[in-house]
């Protein structure tokens, strides 16, 4: 138990590479980087570009980086990709051309990484954000949950870890401490929706006038990216798989949400290492098969097998 009488989680689990963040041959990259979570989001911010920040930055982002640098799914290839286009230390700030153009998961399996590398225990989470506009829409983000030892797990987001662009957006919060109230975890988001009365549209990549990709299905997908992630499995946000390959949209089947009702709760709050980790093992709709459907945004479905 720590002092704060919180049971401490196999703590060598998260601190050890997954398959997805390790940096393989390219670890030397890593020698030397500082220890501080704040200082490492910087590192990551300051390699990387959103898809969507073009204009942020007045760059327009070459099509084919546009279309691919994200479809990247390995942190070594995220890292050589960085390397190739300026050899520079981690620690050096790219000019935006330089950099990796990337989604939200990039910026966080970088920032996992460098956390696991610096001995601190850090996941991905997938929930959804209310702070990228002033609508109150909760749109679909993945962001960093790491282990401080006084006050327990809590979320960072490596995109917001600079100045310039945490001033675009409504956030009066320290990017290191995000309130669990600005990003709900999936089955936090689920829960709203099905027991608190949240309105399901509100929930999703976009609104339901920008397409089909919002409400239950939507949100019950990410449930199943968010347990894969606590079990170190951080597939693109694109990888669908079991109840996933239901067309985009189209309402659960009643027993589908029946069972997200029992699935949320495992994801939600205080989690439980071993209840995640049974259930993951145990349910083969939930557990990532070896061979997914990747519905890359620009170059369309495919069947990809993971390493």
């Amino acid at each position: 138990m720590t002092s704060l009488g919180r049971p401490l989680v196999p703590r060598s689990f998260y601190v050890e590479q997954s398959t997805f963040s390790d940096p393989g041959e390219l670890g030397a990259l890593f020698a030397g980087l500082p220890a501080d979570p704040a200082q490492l989001a910087r590192v990551a911010r300051n390699v990387m570009i959103h898809r969507l920040e073009g204009d942020l930055f007045g760059h327009t982002h070459p099509t084919d980086r546009l279309h691919n640098d994200a479809e990247s799914r390995y942190l070594d290839d995220i890292l050589r990709i960085v390397v190739d286009r300026n050899d520079a230390p981690l620690t050096v700030r790219r000019q935006p051309g330089d950099r990796f153009v990337g989604v939200c998961r990039d910026f966080t399996l970088l920032h996992v990484s460098l956390l696991r590398h610096a001995g601190i225990p850090a996941r991905l989470r997938s929930g959804f954000a209310d702070y990228f506009g002033p609508t109150g829409f909760h749109g679909d983000h993945v962001v960093t949950e790491y282990w401080d030892e006084d006050r327990g797990w809590l979320l960072a987001d490596a995109q917001l870890a600079d100045p310039e662009i945490t001033a675009h957006w409504p956030v009066d919060f320290d990017p290191m401490d995000v309130p669990r109230s600005r990003f709900l975890v999936a089955g936090e988001a689920w829960r709203a929706i099905r027991e608190e009365g949240a309105d399901q549209e509100t929930f999703g990549l976009h609104p339901p006038t920008e397409g089909p990709l919002f409400g239950e299905r939507f949100v019950a997908g990410n449930i199943r990216l968010d347990l894969a992630a606590l079990n170190k499995v951080e597939t693109l946000l694109w990888d669908v798989w079991g109840e996933d390959e239901g067309e985009p949209g189209t309402p659960l089947p009643q027993a589908s949400r029946e069972f997200y009702d029992r699935v949320a709760p495992v994801v939600s709050g205080e989690v439980s290492f071993e209840a995640v980790r049974t259930l993951f093992t145990e349910d083969d709709v939930l557990r990532t098969p070896p061979t997914v459907t990747c519905h890359a945004p620009f170059n369309g479905p495919s069947r990809v097998t993971l390493r």
